[in-house]
């Protein structure tokens, strides 16, 4: 363990912050793949975003969070991060949304009692992890970054279990709590393709029979 992660465990245990549950925080030591995953994604400019496909998701999504973000220039700098860096993760650029709906009420100062930080609730501690103490967690582009390489990283673990993965992300693992409120989140705001296109999504509602895959009354 490096001098950093322990200096910053040890003030997670002084602010009494070691029993909360936190979205991407490790249980013990942190996952050598995840970091790796970090630090390659930080250092990625690269944007393979569709331009037609963007726009038509943009338009259908800006409507949408007007509710909770009321400037525009901010709206569209959260939107277009979160469209490119779910594509360069190959995630559902919708369930990022959902994730930050419920982590932060896309509230970019949030900070939770444990300390994770903006749109997605990131720790700062993997910034230490990849070497990268001066990023700034408050900013859309790195926060929306880091949450979603962390996001995929253990949809990857858990194989494409999407309820597993987010569990996971909150740091609740094997509580069905969490992944209720995104998927609820999800299906009744930010969905914008068929649940036939959605394998991941039709698994875990199968799988774990959750309550959040009811039909949502009209």
């Amino acid at each position: 363990m490096n001098i950093a992660r322990t200096l910053t465990l040890g003030l997670c245990l002084l602010h009494g912050a070691a029993a909360v549950a936190v979205p991407g925080a490790p249980a013990d030591a942190p996952d050598p793949a995840l970091i790796d995953r970090l630090a390659r994604t930080l250092a990625d400019e690269v944007n393979h975003s569709d331009h037609f496909d963007a726009q038509v998701w943009l338009i259908a999504s800006e409507q949408k969070l007007t509710r909770w973000v009321r400037g525009d220039g901010e709206r569209m700098d959260i939107l277009r991060n979160v469209y490119r860096e779910a594509n360069r993760q190959r995630i559902d650029a919708d369930l990022v949304l959902a994730v930050m709906h419920v982590e932060s009420a896309f509230d970019r100062f949030a900070v939770s009692s444990a300390g994770a930080q903006g749109l997605m609730q990131v720790m700062p501690f993997w910034r230490l992890e990849i070497g990268r103490p001066q990023d700034n967690l408050t900013d859309v582009q790195t926060n929306i970054r880091y949450g979603t390489a962390i996001l995929a990283h253990y949809l990857g673990v858990s194989r494409g279990d999407l309820v597993d993965a987010l569990a996971r992300y909150n740091g609740s693992r094997g509580k069905l709590n969490y992944p209720e409120r995104v998927v609820l989140s999800f299906r009744r705001t930010w969905q914008t393709r068929l649940t036939a296109e959605l394998p991941q999504l039709r698994a875990g509602c199968t799988a774990y029979g959750l309550n959040a895959c009811e039909p949502i009354p009209r």
